[in-house]
């Protein structure tokens, strides 16, 4: 998975397909990541000694395949390759714009 926390990333499959965010979170092991305000969920919390119980809305996750890094400079879907730059070191690059995404 090339998805990193901080990502820029659009929806293209599923119900929240076309809404774009920023990936909060990344579950390696799974395969998903978990989309800022994308792809709420309700969780029922049960009451302890002194909270009242409640149902609070969280953020579920989206398997990686169904969401695409946003181009930097075009600013619509793209896929991410690999490429080393001049210092040596090997970055992250958008396929649209060819531009580096790591800094």
């Amino acid at each position: 998975m090339n998805l990193k926390k901080g990502d820029k990333v659009i929806v293209i499959a599923g119900k929240e397909k076309g809404k774009e965010g920023s990936v909060m979170k990344v579950l390696r092991s799974e395969n998903k990541v978990i989309i800022e305000n994308i792809n709420f969920m309700k969780k029922h919390q049960k009451s302890d000694g002194q909270n009242p119980g409640s149902i609070k809305e969280i953020e579920a996750p989206i398997h990686a395949s169904n969401v695409m890094l946003i181009d930097p400079d075009t600013k619509k879907a793209t896929r991410i390759g690999k490429a080393t730059n001049k210092k040596g070191k090997k970055t992250r690059i958008a396929k649209k714009s060819n531009k580096e995404l790591d800094s």
